[in-house]
C-alpha cells in the first residue's frame, strides 16, 4: 500500500524537492469545535505499513499509525482555528488558515506542499493540489491521520467540559443524538453559530433572529 501512495512524492524527489509536505484537514463539516490541519514531511526511504486516508481507518488503527508517523516523520506541524474564528471568517477561509498555520509549525521549510483538495491561497511556496489526495499520497494520508487524531483528542477534552453534548462520541458532528441535544439545550460555547444546521436550530429556538 505504501508503494502505491508514493508516486507524487517520487515525482518531486526526482526533481530535487527533498522536503515534501503533505497537508490535510479534519473538522471542516462538524457543528462544533475547531478545524485542525496537519503538515507532514517524510524522507524518501519512508515505509509505514497500513497507512491510508484517515476516514478508511478505525480509531485504533489511526492511533497506532499516528505514533509511527510522529516517530518516523522528518517534521510534523499542526494548525488550529477555533469555532469563534470560524464564525467570523467562514469555514473555507478557516480551513486555509489552519493549513497555513500547520505549515508554519514545521521545523524545516518544505520545497513543495502537496495539499488535499484545492490550492491554498497566499501560500508563498510551490504547491500541488491533489483531489482526494489523502488516498493518493503518503504524505497527505499521514497528515489526514495526524489532523484527525489531534482533533478527536480536542473533542474528547471538550466532552469532559460539556458532558451533556456527547462530544466524546460525536466529535462535534451532526449525529441524530447531537442535533436532538442542541434542539433541547441550545448550542454551547464551542458550537459554530454560523453553520447552517446550527443557524436553523437557533432560528427555531429564538424566532429567526440569527
Amino acid at each position: 500500500m505504501t508503494e502505491n501512495l508514493r508516486k507524487y512524492e517520487e515525482k518531486w524527489w526526482k526533481n530535487h524537492c527533498y522536503y515534501i509536505a503533505g497537508v490535510d484537514e479534519a473538522g471542516r463539516g462538524p457543528l462544533a469545535g475547531p478545524v485542525v490541519s496537519a503538515a507532514v514531511i517524510f524522507s524518501d526511504d519512508i515505509q509505514i505499513k497500513g497507512i491510508n486516508d484517515s476516514k478508511q481507518l478505525t480509531p485504533e488503527e489511526r492511533e497506532a499509525l499516528f505514533h509511527e508517523i510522529m516517530e518516523k516523520a522528518v517534521a510534523v506541524g499542526v494548525g488550529y482555528v477555533d469555532n469563534m474564528l470560524i464564525d467570523r471568517i467562514n469555514i473555507l477561509q478557516s480551513t486555509y488558515l489552519s493549513m497555513l498555520r500547520s505549515i508554519k509549525k514545521l521545523s524545516v521549510m518544505p520545497d513543495i506542499v502537496l495539499v488535499d483538495g484545492y490550492p491554498i491561497p497566499d501560500l508563498p511556496l510551490k504547491q500541488e493540489n491533489i483531489i482526494k489526495g489523502d488516498a493518493k499520497s503518503i504524505s497527505i494520508a499521514a497528515a489526514s491521520i495526524v489532523a484527525k487524531v489531534h482533533r478527536d483528542r480536542i473533542m474528547e477534552f471538550y466532552g469532559m467540559e460539556y458532558p451533556e453534548y456527547d462530544f466524546q462520541s460525536n466529535k462535534g458532528y451532526a449525529t441524530k443524538k447531537h442535533v436532538e441535544i442542541v434542539f433541547k439545550k441550545g448550542p454551547c460555547e464551542i458550537h459554530r453559530k454560523t453553520f447552517s444546521p446550527i443557524k436553523e436550530i437557533l432560528n427555531r429556538i429564538f424566532g429567526g433572529t440569527y
